[in-house]
């Protein structure tokens, strides 16, 4: 993915400007809008005035990207530089970082932008040929704890560890031959030579640009060499020198080759490691889930114990007072006389109702004995005949006092509405 032409740098890196700046085009609807989420254009214009407080020389602005399917949308980008410390010295590194469609959801994509004079360092472990970065902050990226002003800083830490650009050192002329400067070169050397000594020198070394990253280390050419007479003029290496410089290199792609391979080690190990944690998370919220459950019932059961202490309380309560009125009767109690009717048609309500069922199991029993044999048939029948009239004249006595019941518990609910005034 290569990042398009950019559009204009912010003229103004001041933060009213910068905050003035979003508003305005994250406020932005229809075909105009750009295209992220509404719910997080907040947290977006916070992460780029945030970053552009902390870092200055990175300003938002927005440009055209095109997506490897050709498609092409605007985003907004914060362009700028990112300090880093190489050997006590600070230098700028030339970025780019491009706020995604899904960001903040997703992390954004950062690219190394280096000017005609500089060059991305071959097997850079964080910077790939085409000036894509991946640092572990980028690979890590955790919504919505994550924020560009942390990134930038990551990024200025693992660029002072290794600096993924250098200078393009112009080739040293042969010492065989011999160069004549160009007509402009004598002209400015005049120039300068014309103001005097000391201006000379201080124009001279001006004219030198001191070159913002470290350039690669360069070997100088081996003193030994044979005769140029017997070798035509030919330069030879010594062969042990050969030897030496060939192990050296050997030794270096063998030494990044094992940090390469560590580092995927290391790699590998972390993501296992965040996965693990993932999990023990999600088993700890499912445990205090579970413990919440177990209080919850441990509660419910502590009530129904305290209810349940209650109701014993009481029963034992009514067992000791009726036990000492059983003691008072002498042991022996008659069913019949357990339970006292309050008036005469309770007591005749009791009878009829006792003697219903009674007929109802005596003619069950006969079923049962017609069933096996135990008396005839016709037997049966006129048995079943007097019990059934029997059994009829209880049960219309039962209703006709059930009426009556009725009747004077209407009454006295009449008397005492009466009573009462209502």
């Amino acid at each position: 993915m290569v990042p398009p032409p950019q559009s204009p740098p912010v003229s103004s890196p001041n933060s009213q400007y910068t905050q003035q700046f979003l508003s305005s085009v994250l406020s932005q609807r229809g075909p105009s809008a750009l295209p992220y989420s509404e719910d997080v254009k907040w947290l977006i214009r916070q992460h780029l005035v945030s970053l552009s407080d902390a870092f200055p020389s990175l300003q938002p602005k927005t440009a055209t990207f095109t997506h490897n399917d050709g498609r092409s949308v605007n985003l907004l980008q914060a362009d700028g530089t990112v300090p880093m410390v190489y050997h006590e010295v600070t230098y700028n590194i030339p970025i780019i970082i491009w706020l995604m469609e899904s960001y903040p959801r997703h992390a954004p994509l950062v690219f190394v932008n280096p000017t005609r004079d500089m060059i991305i360092k071959r097997q850079h472990p964080f910077v790939n040929p085409s000036g894509v970065v991946s640092i572990p902050y980028l690979q890590n990226w955790v919504y919505p704890s994550s924020n560009l002003v942390d990134l930038a800083r990551n990024l200025s830490h693992f660029f002072g560890r290794d600096p993924p650009l250098y200078s393009q050192r112009r080739p040293n002329p042969s010492p065989n031959h011999s160069i004549s400067p160009s007509p402009s070169i004598n002209n400015s050397m005049s120039n300068i030579s014309s103001l005097g000594p000391g201006a000379g020198a201080a124009a001279a070394a001006a004219a030198v640009p001191r070159p913002a990253i470290p350039p690669r280390m360069t070997y100088p050419p081996s003193p030994y060499s044979t005769n140029t007479a017997t070798g035509g003029g030919r330069i030879m290496d010594d062969p042990s020198e050969v030897y030496k410089r060939n192990a050296v290199n050997k030794l270096v792609e063998n030494l990044h080759s094992d940090i390469v391979g560590l580092r995927k080690t290391r790699e590998a190990e972390m993501e296992g490691l965040f996965n693990a944690q993932g999990v023990l998370r999600q088993r700890e919220e499912e445990l205090a889930k579970g413990l919440k459950e177990m209080q919850d019932e441990k509660e419910g059961l502590e009530q129904q114990l305290q209810m349940i202490l209650m109701n014993t309380d009481i029963l034992e309560g009514w067992l000791r007072e009726n036990e000492e009125k059983l003691g008072k009767l002498g042991g022996n109690v008659d069913v019949d006389q357990a339970f006292e009717p309050c008036d005469g048609l309770s007591k005749q309500m009791l009878d009829c109702t006792a003697s219903d069922l009674a007929i109802e199991d005596v003619i069950y029993a006969l079923d049962k004995s017609v069933q096996e044999g135990a008396i005839p048939f016709d037997q049966y029948l006129r048995n079943v005949r007097l019990l059934s009239r029997e059994q009829f004249f209880h049960r219309a006595t039962a209703s006709k006092v059930r009426a009556v019941q009725m009747q004077a518990q209407v009454a006295s609910m009449a008397s005492r509405a009466s009573q009462y005034g209502m």
